[in-house]
């Protein structure tokens, strides 16, 4: 049987001068994965289908500089905060801290230089037949105004089976807040083309109406009888192109938080199922994170193209990102992203590729 592997090369080098390499990990099931060193980018993850042919199942760029320059946080690891923190400002322990505003007057996974945009130091692992490689990075106290010195790490494996799991742990010697994911984009039929025929479910509870510029309006609401009903599977082509609801012609498809049963999990939950067209790959998430928000690439243009010169499509890939609630520094009620000294943030996600049989 073959055994885990891994390699790595030169991809580039930053305006900076920091040296980033592109780490392949190939499991035993015929799955890959490739990892950048910048930004801990999910450059490709290679899924074998029904047939047994494997291809490149998330969006990816070509070069370092499309990515430093143009992405729209393609495959990128996002911190210190995923998702928007309202005005660029939240309140701890009775000090207020302010993040830089990058979208729409809110601060957007982490401000403008967030985790995203930083080379993270990797060190190889295997263990059996899973190939692994640790991410490490240090965001030092007021980075992007955020307290504390957060000692991160992200650890991508690839199992046997062609699982891939996330695994983060973060510390901090000063209160602070923390939401960390992985913002891949991914399309499971790997042909260039839109997911509006893959199929979505999710084991959600509710989701996060939000207003013009994406922040809650409140607490999770009821999707019963809307295009955010996803509880049985339905065509994306059939929720997020309806034309009579405010929420999707707000971000023009979907760009909202789900919410899953009670807080941060200690074991991982089943937070989604995505459906290529024809049943040619399904994928899994599941999560220990409280919160899966689902974007449906709705600002994708034709611009950036992929490695092979094809352009990048509005709707041409979902994101599945499990995380804490959009602007939960500032929602006493939502579960809650503080990290305190001493303690550890933990999140794991695994994106499972199940026999399309298998319900």
């Amino acid at each position: 049987m073959p055994r885990p592997a891994i390699r790595h090369r030169p991809f580039g080098t930053t305006p900076s001068g920091e040296d980033v390499s592109l780490w392949h990990l190939a499991s035993p099931s015929g799955a890959y994965a490739e990892i950048l060193t910048y930004g801990g980018i999910l450059h490709a993850l290679g899924v074998p289908d029904v047939r047994g042919r494997t291809d490149n199942v998330v969006l990816s760029l070509g070069t370092l500089d499309q990515y430093a320059e143009k992405s729209p946080y393609l495959g990128a690891l996002i911190g210190r905060y995923a998702n928007r923190i309202a005005h660029g400002r939240f309140t701890l322990d009775g000090v207020t801290h302010h993040v830089p505003a990058n979208d729409r007057g809110h601060a957007l996974h982490g401000g403008p230089e967030g985790f995203d945009t930083r080379v993270w130091r990797a060190a190889p692992l295997v263990d059996g037949d899973t190939a692994a490689l640790r991410l490490t990075l240090r965001s030092p106290d007021g980075d992007m105004g955020f307290p504390g010195n957060l000692d991160v790490t992200a650890t991508y494996a690839l199992d046997g089976a062609g699982t891939l799991s996330v695994d983060f742990a973060a510390t901090t010697d000063r209160a602070t807040v923390v939401s960390l994911t992985s913002h891949a984009y991914f399309n499971l039929a790997a042909d260039g083309r839109d997911v509006l025929d893959h199929t979505l479910q999710t084991d959600a509870t509710g989701y996060l109406p939000v207003d013009a510029t994406g922040i809650p309006l409140g607490p999770p609401a009821d999707p019963a009888g809307t295009p955010f009903d996803l509880t049985t599977p339905r065509r994306l082509r059939d929720t997020v192109l309806a034309p009579a609801d405010e929420q999707l012609r707000r971000a023009g498809g979907y760009d909202h938080c789900w919410t899953l049963a009670g807080a941060e999990s200690p074991a991982p939950r089943r937070a989604a199922r995505l459906t290529a067209p024809g049943g040619t790959r399904v994928m899994e998430v599941w999560t220990t994170a409280p919160g899966l928000q689902i974007y449906t690439a709705n600002q994708l243009d034709g611009t950036l193209t992929d490695p092979e010169g094809r352009p990048l499509l509005r709707h041409g890939a979902v994101c599945l990102e499990t995380q804490h609630y959009p602007d939960a520094p500032n929602r006493p009620a939502y579960p809650t992203p503080v990290l305190r000294p001493g303690t550890t943030a933990r999140r794991r996600t695994e994106f499972r590729f199940p026999s399309p049989a298998t319900p």
